[in-house]
Protein backbone atom coordinates (compact mmCIF):
# COMPACT_ATOMS: atom_id res chain seq x y z
CA UNK A 1 0.00 0.00 0.00
CA UNK A 2 2.73 2.31 1.09
CA UNK A 3 4.39 1.36 -2.13
CA UNK A 4 2.00 1.81 -4.02
CA UNK A 5 0.88 5.58 -2.82
CA UNK A 6 5.04 6.43 -3.02
CA UNK A 7 4.79 5.33 -6.84
CA UNK A 8 1.42 7.48 -7.44
CA UNK A 9 3.14 10.21 -6.14
CA UNK A 10 6.72 9.90 -7.93
CA UNK A 11 4.22 9.43 -11.33
CA UNK A 12 2.49 12.84 -10.76
CA UNK A 13 5.63 14.09 -9.38
CA UNK A 14 7.24 13.50 -13.05
CA UNK A 15 4.32 14.65 -15.28
CA UNK A 16 3.91 17.85 -13.92
CA UNK A 17 7.70 18.58 -14.23
CA UNK A 18 7.45 17.76 -17.80
CA UNK A 19 4.47 20.39 -18.14
CA UNK A 20 5.41 23.48 -20.05
CA UNK A 21 3.99 26.32 -18.36
CA UNK A 22 3.66 30.25 -19.55
CA UNK A 23 6.35 31.24 -17.27
CA UNK A 24 8.70 28.52 -19.21
CA UNK A 25 7.23 30.12 -22.16
CA UNK A 26 8.31 34.07 -21.12
CA UNK A 27 11.98 32.85 -20.07
CA UNK A 28 12.11 31.12 -23.64
CA UNK A 29 11.15 34.14 -25.02
CA UNK A 30 13.73 36.44 -23.49
CA UNK A 31 16.32 34.08 -24.10
CA UNK A 32 15.11 34.48 -27.63
CA UNK A 33 15.16 38.24 -27.62
CA UNK A 34 19.01 38.11 -26.18
CA UNK A 35 19.98 36.01 -28.94
CA UNK A 36 18.25 38.04 -31.59
CA UNK A 37 19.90 41.15 -30.08
CA UNK A 38 23.17 39.03 -29.86
CA UNK A 39 22.80 38.22 -33.63
CA UNK A 40 22.28 41.86 -34.54
CA UNK A 41 25.22 42.90 -32.90
CA UNK A 42 27.31 40.28 -34.46
CA UNK A 43 25.85 41.84 -37.81
CA UNK A 44 26.87 45.51 -36.64
CA UNK A 45 30.28 44.89 -36.20
CA UNK A 46 30.35 41.90 -38.41
CA UNK A 47 31.49 39.37 -36.14
CA UNK A 48 31.02 36.18 -37.59
CA UNK A 49 31.40 34.10 -33.93
CA UNK A 50 28.68 36.59 -32.31
CA UNK A 51 26.34 36.24 -34.90
CA UNK A 52 26.78 32.32 -35.32
CA UNK A 53 26.34 31.85 -31.95
CA UNK A 54 23.26 34.60 -31.22
CA UNK A 55 21.26 32.02 -34.04
CA UNK A 56 23.00 28.53 -32.53
CA UNK A 57 21.43 30.54 -29.14
CA UNK A 58 18.11 31.40 -30.86
CA UNK A 59 17.49 27.73 -32.87
CA UNK A 60 18.03 25.74 -29.53
CA UNK A 61 15.83 27.91 -27.54
CA UNK A 62 13.23 28.03 -30.25
CA UNK A 63 12.69 23.82 -29.98
CA UNK A 64 11.69 24.38 -26.34
CA UNK A 65 8.91 26.80 -27.25
CA UNK A 66 5.47 25.35 -27.85
CA UNK A 67 2.25 26.31 -25.98
CA UNK A 68 1.95 26.08 -22.64
CA UNK A 69 -0.49 23.06 -21.02
CA UNK A 70 -3.72 25.36 -21.07
CA UNK A 71 -3.56 26.40 -24.43
CA UNK A 72 -3.19 22.64 -25.49
CA UNK A 73 -6.21 21.19 -23.49
CA UNK A 74 -8.50 24.30 -24.03
CA UNK A 75 -11.88 22.86 -22.76
CA UNK A 76 -14.31 24.67 -25.14
CA UNK A 77 -13.99 22.86 -28.77
CA UNK A 78 -15.08 25.93 -31.00
CA UNK A 79 -12.31 28.34 -29.24
CA UNK A 80 -9.54 25.17 -29.85
CA UNK A 81 -10.95 25.09 -33.31
CA UNK A 82 -10.96 28.62 -33.51
CA UNK A 83 -7.39 29.83 -32.13
CA UNK A 84 -5.32 26.89 -33.85
CA UNK A 85 -2.75 28.04 -31.11
CA UNK A 86 -1.02 24.70 -31.32
CA UNK A 87 -0.71 24.86 -35.17
CA UNK A 88 0.06 28.26 -35.52
CA UNK A 89 3.27 27.91 -32.87
CA UNK A 90 4.34 25.03 -33.92
CA UNK A 91 4.43 26.43 -37.89
CA UNK A 92 6.49 29.78 -36.48
CA UNK A 93 8.79 27.70 -34.52
CA UNK A 94 9.62 25.91 -38.20
CA UNK A 95 10.22 28.70 -39.51
CA UNK A 96 12.74 30.71 -36.95
CA UNK A 97 14.73 27.18 -36.65
CA UNK A 98 15.10 26.97 -40.45
CA UNK A 99 15.67 30.79 -41.03
CA UNK A 100 18.46 30.53 -38.25
CA UNK A 101 20.42 27.85 -39.56
CA UNK A 102 20.19 30.29 -42.83
CA UNK A 103 21.69 33.19 -41.16
CA UNK A 104 24.34 31.06 -40.07
CA UNK A 105 25.35 29.67 -43.67
CA UNK A 106 24.58 33.03 -45.47
CA UNK A 107 26.91 34.89 -42.81
CA UNK A 108 29.45 32.58 -43.04
CA UNK A 109 29.83 32.03 -47.01
CA UNK A 110 29.73 35.82 -46.67
CA UNK A 111 26.33 36.58 -48.10
CA UNK A 112 25.89 38.83 -45.59
CA UNK A 113 22.76 40.69 -47.12
CA UNK A 114 20.82 37.54 -47.23
CA UNK A 115 21.63 36.58 -43.91
CA UNK A 116 20.04 39.99 -42.68
CA UNK A 117 17.34 39.09 -44.40
CA UNK A 118 16.43 35.59 -43.43
CA UNK A 119 17.36 37.72 -39.77
CA UNK A 120 14.26 40.07 -41.12
CA UNK A 121 11.98 37.35 -41.42
CA UNK A 122 12.39 36.18 -38.13
CA UNK A 123 11.70 39.15 -36.52
CA UNK A 124 8.26 39.52 -39.09
CA UNK A 125 7.63 35.65 -37.69
CA UNK A 126 8.24 36.93 -33.98
CA UNK A 127 5.73 40.22 -34.39
CA UNK A 128 3.17 37.71 -36.45
CA UNK A 129 2.94 35.76 -33.55
CA UNK A 130 3.08 38.10 -31.08
CA UNK A 131 -0.05 40.01 -33.07
CA UNK A 132 -1.98 37.45 -33.41
CA UNK A 133 -1.68 35.32 -30.44
CA UNK A 134 -0.73 37.83 -27.59
CA UNK A 135 -3.21 40.30 -29.39
CA UNK A 136 -0.40 43.41 -29.66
Amino acid sequence: MLRTIFLSGLVSVALMAGQYTKADRVKDMQKMAAAMNEIETGFFYNNKDQVIQGALKLSDTIRNVRPPLEEKEEKNPMMRYMNEKVKFSNKIVKTIDKKAETIIERFQSGDTNQALQAYKKIMSSCMECHSKLRRW
